[in-house]
């Protein structure tokens, strides 16, 4: 028998505070929580939802210094956008604070110092990189290098960002300090451990044989690393920004931010609920979800969990949803690369369409495999779906009403047969979004809510009461009675899902909450009440707004490949002989086609000087002929005669590669005669 539960603790990944929060946060974690939060108290379930800001860690730091200012000023500038975007979508956080509140900082260092009281932490000496010239020890991110597989010349020791290579600061070939440019030394240094390979047998029994019911992609990756076996983590790490560590002899140490960060879920309950805190994390009759992305499964199902246990005192979460990665436009979202859609860009470009927003991250959401969020299929799902369903059903119905019942409610008269087959359709809509929503599959709850609108449709499309308004006002009442009923039903569906777009209806058919309960009913709405002016729901995104947010897109790929530029080393050394054996000149372009059946290929009718000449070159994806027509260019003129799709090619043209692969016709900077020679 399922266990019943007293309280429900939500919480949530805490967004990293040296950027803004992007589509990809939104889908992997904090949409899907709202909804099952909204859900909870739409019941009348006690639940709590905690967030909060990550404010420690290297990134901070090296943000910090590269802009000349300190942590505390990055964290407070990202962690007052991240706060107020969260707001804005209407994440409905009871609290939602930061790592560097003084009750977080005090909370985390009691935990440490707990742990370390009971002994159950090794002290461990080790080797690692230190600058001389800063004296300071360099956390993997400080260290720059050659990536021994790619041969990236700048890829940090933890991660290669051009190939995406996990790797450690030992694995790079030359590295160097990213604060001096110098090269760093080995220097012996102690740190702290948590002993994981201790906890295994008990995370083993919790997790494999435990929860079983937990996604496949969460209870897979959890199997994967305790086959793997246990090893011990640091939980400490030379560095003057974060929780120093509560040890006499550790100055100069603070708490490693994967150590720190999750902490921040009950120091975040404490500030919240100073009185009951506990409550909510140390009463076996509480249920506590962690909503996280796939990058925090480890430590979120194995790390923190090993944490409480050796802790004792906390009970461990009932279940941890946790979603694949969203892509963008078919390419990993990167923040490094600015490759992502900001969501206080968004909310500012898309005043008003945060529902838009939610609903589309919610019906393609990364829930068992990585997803792809388009910017077309954004505009499609808003005009095809949220226009042409939802608001479509909504607005025809209360219009008609509103046109001939004086936007009163009707009387219901008896019902025929279609409609008592419409009504079944729904009645077990309740049951059916539930336990979908309460199962962690929103998609299909979202597709439950957007079925109601659909039947709705349906239904009014096949009654056409406009019609019946001619000879039979009473079978007209009915339909509209029915029609507004499963409005009614809607606004309660949509409720967790697009907020705003419920309260909206909410206002317009005069239901002041959206009472879980009546959801499935065909009596919410009684006969005679008054209806308010119609609105519309949602309207319709034009293709010039889509067109503006891809060329957006390709502006930044753009400036990414300029950015990443590297170029090809030199070739081999040449003669000033062998140089001088080209005959470089210059032409003009009478004449350029296409060559048929050759797309990459262009034929050019050249003014060299002689008599004239023609060269077929294979620019044809770079330029169309009519813009070089006129043109002046340089090509090799002694190259040997070519045939190419049967046309003889009496030269080259010259062209250089830019940074993102284009071929540019190189040519002289001022006038020049054809047939002039390049010297």
């Amino acid at each position: 028998m399922e266990k019943k539960f007293a309280r429900t603790l939500v919480t949530t990944a805490l967004p990293y505070a040296n950027g803004p929060v992007h589509i990809g946060h939104l889908a992997g974690v904090y949409v899907p929580a709202d909804i099952y939060t909204r859900y909870l108290r739409m019941k009348g379930e006690d639940v709590i939802m905690i967030g909060g800001s990550d404010e420690h860690g290297v990134p901070i730091t090296l943000k910090a210094r590269a802009e000349g200012v300190s942590p505390q000023d990055i964290v407070d500038r990202y962690h007052g956008i991240i706060k107020k975007s969260f707001e804005e979508l209407g994440i409905s956080f009871d609290i939602y604070s930061r790592t560097t509140s003084k009750i977080h900082c005090q909370t985390a260092s009691d935990f440490f110092r707990r742990l370390y009281d009971k002994g159950e932490f090794i002290e461990k000496t080790s080797m690692q990189y230190y600058d001389e010239e800063a004296k300071q020890f360099l956390a993997d991110r400080y260290i720059v290098g050659t990536c021994p597989h790619c041969g990236y010349d700048h890829a940090y020791g933890d991660q290669c960002e051009k190939c995406g290579t996990s790797l450690s600061a030992n694995d790079l070939i030359d590295p160097h300090s990213a604060i001096t440019g110098s090269k760093p030394v080995k220097k012996e240094t102690k740190h702290w451990y948590l002993p994981l390979d201790k906890w295994e047998p008990a995370l083993r029994k919790w997790i494999l044989e435990g929860h079983r019911e937990w996604k496949p992609n969460v209870y897979g990756q959890c199997k994967s690393w305790l086959d793997l076996g246990l090893q011990p983590r640091a939980v400490s790490r030379d560095l003057d920004w974060g929780v120093p560590v509560p040890v006499e002899g550790a100055e100069g140490k603070v708490l490693y931010v994967w150590f720190d960060a999750p902490i921040g879920y009950i120091s975040n309950t404490k500030e919240l609920l100073p009185d009951r805190w506990e409550e909510y994390w140390k009463r076996d009759d509480t249920r506590i979800i962690n909503f996280i992305g796939k990058d925090n499964i480890v430590f979120h199902c194995i790390v923190f969990p090993a944490m409480l246990m050796a802790d004792g005192g906390y009970q461990l979460p009932e279940n941890v949803p946790a979603n694949e990665f969203l892509n963008l436009e078919g390419d990993k979202i990167s923040t490094s690369r600015n490759w992502a859609v900001w969501l206080h860009e968004y909310l500012e470009e898309f005043p008003g369409k945060q529902d838009v927003l939610r609903y589309v991250l919610t019906a393609n959401a990364p829930e068992t495999k990585d997803n792809d969020f388009t910017w077309r299929d954004f505009q499609a799902r808003n005009n095809n779906e949220l226009v042409a369903i939802f608001g479509n059903f909504v607005n025809r119905s209360i219009v008609l009403t509103c046109k001939y019942f004086g936007g009163t409610v009707p009387e219901r008269g008896e019902l025929t047969e279609y409609d008592r087959q419409t009504l079944d359709e729904f009645k077990d809509v309740k049951e059916t979004l539930g336990n979908n929503i309460e199962h962690f599959r929103f998609r299909d709850a979202l597709r439950d809510a957007m079925n109601l609108a659909r039947i709705g449709n349906k239904y009014l499309a096949d009654t056409e009461p406009w019609k019946l308004a001619k000879t039979d006002m009473n079978r007209v009442a009915t339909i509209l009675n029915v029609a507004l009923q499963i409005t009614a039903n809607l606004a309660i569906a949509f409720e967790p899902f697009l907020p705003f777009s419920s309260e909206k209806l909410r206002k317009m058919i005069n239901m002041p909450e959206a009472n879980w309960n009546k959801l499935g009913s065909i009596d919410i709405l009684a006969a005679g009440s008054a209806l308010e002016k119609p609105e519309l729901l949602f309207e319709k995104i034009e293709d010039a707004v889509i067109e503006a947010q891809m060329q957006k897109l390709e502006c930044i790929k753009q400036e990414n490949i300029i950015k990443n530029f590297r170029p090809e080393p030199v070739a081999p050394s040449v003669q000033i002989d062998d140089f001088g054996k080209l005959d470089i000149r210059v032409g003009k372009v009478l004449d350029c086609q296409k060559v048929p059946k050759a797309d990459k290929l262009l034929q050019f009718k050249i003014d060299d000087g002689l008599g004239g000449r023609t060269i077929v070159s294979g620019i044809a994806k770079y330029y169309a002929p009519e813009d070089l027509v006129g043109k002046e260019v340089c090509f090799i003129a002694n190259l040997e005669p070519r045939k190419l799709k049967g046309i003889v090619s009496q030269g080259m043209i010259l062209s250089a590669e830019d940074a993102g692969g284009r071929l540019v016709v190189i040519g002289p900077q001022g006038e020049v005669k054809p047939g002039c020679q390049v010297k």
